[in-house]
């Protein structure tokens, strides 16, 4: 991965392309997330039906905070605790902040931060946010390498980063929807983290 890679990234994703890029998990397609066109090519790739949600990924933190202006303190705190990392925070979403990234519930948002190191460090400079989902046709495995992508999506996307092996576990997800209320939450999903160490990360 390098600069050039991650500018090319940006470019596609802001002239409504879409992206194949490596995160910290899987292999991903990425599209503008207020762009129809984008999202609508990057759902029928996959096969998947549109009132689906799929999830905003940010490339760093704060950058996802500022964006999200109206969180509640306790959910914000708990974001800080989590992100970055191999998760998906469900959030509440009272401003219905990026919609086409929420299906058929736009006052729930999903977000992710991915943790970047070594190889995908570079990634850590886009500064565009991006509708992002597995780069796998819709139930189907995920892909660890870029050669394990569907021929089929690879053919239709605009732009292809290799990031190399990937860890190949996909996101765990974690519902905070509530949080700010209650703090409570829930795990629709577990994947690369473990619920032990997301109550840890929690209660630190």
């Amino acid at each position: 991965m390098t600069d050039d890679d991650v500018a090319a990234f940006g470019r596609c994703v802001s002239m409504g392309g879409v992206a194949l890029f490596p995160a910290d998990t899987v292999y991903g397609l990425a599209a503008e997330p207020d762009s129809d066109e984008g999202v609508r090519r990057l759902y029928a790739m996959k096969g998947r039906p549109p009132d689906r949600p799929a999830a905003v990924m940010f490339f760093d933190v704060e950058g996802a905070l500022a964006a999200l202006a109206d969180l509640g303190p306790r959910t914000r705190e708990a974001v800080r605790r989590l992100l970055p990392g191999a998760l998906t925070l469900v959030l509440a979403n009272p401003g219905r902040r990026y919609p086409l990234a929420c299906g058929s519930e736009p006052e729930r948002l999903g977000l992710r931060v991915p943790e970047l190191a070594g190889p995908l460090a570079p990634l850590a400079a886009m500064r565009l946010p991006v509708l992002q989902s597995s780069a796998n046709r819709s139930g189907r495995p995920d892909a660890r390498r870029l050669a394990e992508v569907d021929e089929g999506i690879r053919r239709e996307v605009n732009l292809q980063l290799d990031g190399g092996n990937l860890p190949g576990t996909p996101s765990t997800v974690i519902d905070l929807s509530q949080y700010e209320m209650d703090g409570c939450y829930r795990v629709p999903r577990v994947g690369a983290v473990s619920v032990a160490a997301v109550e840890v990360r929690l209660r630190a």
